[in-house]
């Protein structure tokens, strides 16, 4: 509990040698090897509490939240099922059931359970706020809110009471109550939040004081759809920092030939990323090495920290693009498209490069592509980063297609080239991704196709961060066949048009 994860390893190895019966200590052993990622280990101990105390579901419990992390969630549904018989009065069972049927997206069958967790112990509250996450992907924001309120009421732990307040903070997005919403997201930089990046830095944080005539650092933050998402602020920032002024940039490094040809008059620089690790695990850190070179910033701030101050409303929002990108790559990557004929080009992707059991759920196959691939008189040209070529290959003889590749283009790490192939598109069809961003960004009509209304159209059928999108949201979570056939639908108006 201390955070000597490490000793506390150790001390449990010593006390199993000298009693590897004692349920408590296999149990806690058994958390300590799931920490450190000792998988087999974890399992193994779990059930080996099971078989010593089959009438305790905290065996149940962490062996099925084990085999969900391995992509088993079979597994896990029927030994929780099972377990359940067994002991139909453990809440603890009730909810761990609900939260794998929910990273399964089965979300109605989820809060079925969710409800009974809550009827066995209303006092908890790390159960309001797992219903109030199923509500969210049955695009229920009121109810949602409501349950993070009971959550909040009921909580104890710190870092439930972070998770909480963020979730409210999404759902109050997700309805277009931009200024509250935008306040609670940016909770996700308190350093008790799960994945939290320590800032190496010893300069003053922005605390919403005015910005004419300072020097300021903004910082980048998450992944890198979100990095490019939220640089729409950047151009706010340039204008309230004036002539006096200087913004500062701090970006991955993918990111800064795009970003110092879009903002030329800020100075834009590289942070670094590290991990530390200890005896005790990881600590994620950012370092800014270039503060040493340059003049100290008066402050700085994440960019998600603005957001409350400059977009309280969507109409704040300027529907321009803000990327620009090489204007001598797009006429080269435009002229290598024209030899292809005359047809519309279409750019695609259908998923996250990095895919596991909690994140797979929101992304489709590109085999649920069907009706979108089908379509005639336009072409389509391949934008998924990653190793895709199966995938690729699969959809091509499947539905006796082609999809055209942009060879000798790196679409993993050549940024700067995704942006200006993107704007010699003239569509590009994508899940909320990194692409889906680049594209958006430099001006390029885009479609997002989404599992479901997810926090940043902030209550809209578009995402207001970019001039020209269109969302296709699947009307029951991750149901493909409704969203791609009204894609096909628009994609033949275009088509037509074109």
């Amino acid at each position: 509990k201390m955070g000597f994860l490490y000793k506390a390893l150790v001390t449990y190895q010593k006390a199993y040698e000298l009693n590897p019966d004692d349920p408590d200590i296999i149990i806690n052993l058994g958390l300590l090897a799931s920490k450190f990622n000792m998988t087999d280990i974890a399992k193994k101990l779990s059930q080996k509490y099971i078989d010593r105390c089959p009438d305790a579901p905290v065996g149940y419990n962490n062996l099925a939240f084990l085999l969900s992390m391995e992509d088993k969630a079979d597994e896990a549904i029927e030994l929780l099922r099972s377990a359940i018989m067994r002991l139909p009065e453990e809440p603890m069972l009730w909810n761990a059931l609900a939260i794998v049927l929910m990273e399964e997206g089965r979300t109605e069958e989820c809060k079925v359970f969710s409800r009974e967790a809550i009827r066995l112990n209303p006092k908890k509250s790390e159960y309001y706020h797992n219903l109030a996450f199923a509500y969210t992907y049955a695009a229920k924001m009121r109810e949602a809110i409501s349950l993070c309120n009971e959550a909040l009421e009921n909580v104890t732990d710190p870092v439930e009471r972070l998770e909480s307040i963020y979730l409210r903070g999404t759902c109050r997005l997700n309805l277009g109550e931009l200024e509250e919403g935008f306040k609670e997201y940016a909770i996700h930089n308190k350093p008790l939040f799960r994945c939290h990046v320590e800032y190496i830095i010893n300069v003053p944080k922005w605390e919403d004081e005015p910005l004419a005539g300072k020097r300021i650092l903004a910082v980048t933050e998450q992944g890198l759809g979100d990095e490019i998402m939220f640089a729409n602020i950047f151009s706010d920032l340039q204008r309230a920092v004036g002539p006096e002024g200087k913004l500062v940039i701090a970006a991955t490094d993918r990111l800064i030939p795009l970003f110092k040809r879009s903002w030329p008059a800020a100075e834009v620089y590289a942070y670094d990323d590290r991990k530390i690790s200890n005896r005790d695990g990881d600590l994620q850190v950012r370092l800014f090495p270039f503060l040493k070179t340059v003049s100290a910033p008066a402050c700085y701030a994440p960019q998600t920290a603005f957001l409350a101050h400059f977009r309280k409303r969507v109409e704040d929002f300027p529907h321009q693009a803000y990327l620009k990108p090489d204007p001598a790559r797009v006429e080269a990557f435009r002229a290598r498209l024209n030899e292809g004929g005359n047809e519309p080009v279409v750019g695609i992707c259908w998923r996250s490069m990095l895919l596991a059991m909690k994140r797979s759920k929101f992304y489709s196959r590109l085999t649920d592509w069907e009706p979108i691939l089908k379509t005639k008189g336009v072409r389509f040209l391949n934008l998924q980063y990653g190793d895709c070529e199966q995938e690729l290959a699969q959809a091509e003889t499947l539905f006796g297609i082609k999809i055209e590749r942009m060879a000798g283009h790196d679409l993993t790490d050549d940024i700067d080239g995704n942006a200006a192939l993107s704007a010699a598109l003239d569509l590009v069809i994508s899940a909320p991704t990194a692409v889906a961003a680049t594209a958006a960004a430099v001006g390029t009509e885009t479609w997002f196709l989404l599992s479901y209304n997810d926090w940043p159209q902030l209550g809209t059928d578009e995402y207001p961060w970019y001039p020209k999108t269109r969302t296709f949201v699947s009307k029951r979570f991750a149901d493909w066949p409704d969203a791609t056939a009204r894609i096909a639908d628009a994609l033949k108006k275009f088509a037509d048009s074109h």
